[in-house]
């Protein structure tokens, strides 16, 4: 059975990604606790982050500290944060958040997102990663996951 993620990444859905390579993307959540907030998830659905292999988690980790320093950069928030749940997608992903301050870090205050937020957003997370020398990894479009 297919998830909402491989829907996503397989262009059934719509998707906004900033990074795309063989083991990963990471792509916009629609329902952010702030601008830029992204997941990034295994190209393969491993239910729980823990069932992924250990050089695939360690890929992971590698993608999100680079979003993390990208998104420190595009949105000069003094720090990026990480969490991984996993409860509401049997997919695991990782979710990238730009903190400005503690709260920004909790998944309880998750609201939508306009479209025009969604897209200024991306457009902004997806240069800093083009002037951090990341080209080859951030999708040609916007709303692809194809590899560059």
């Amino acid at each position: 059975m297919s998830t909402i993620f491989d829907n996503i990444i397989t262009g059934v859905w719509p998707g906004r990604f900033v990074w795309a390579d063989d083991v990963c993307v990471a792509f916009a959540t629609i329902e952010p606790t702030s601008p830029g907030h992204v997941l990034v998830v295994p190209r393969t659905a491993y239910d729980a982050w823990t069932d992924a292999p250990s050089d695939v988690a360690a890929h992971l980790m590698t993608v999100a500290r680079t979003i993390g320093l990208a998104q420190k950069a595009a949105f000069g928030v003094p720090r990026a944060g990480l969490a991984i749940a996993g409860f509401e997608v049997p997919h695991t992903h990782l979710h990238v958040i730009p903190l400005r301050d503690e709260t920004d870090i909790l998944l309880s205050k998750a609201a939508p997102a306009s479209d025009e937020e969604l897209d200024s957003a991306i457009t902004a997370l997806r240069e800093a990663l083009l002037s951090a020398g990341h080209g080859r990894h951030v999708p040609p479009s916007m709303g692809s996951s194809a590899l560059a």
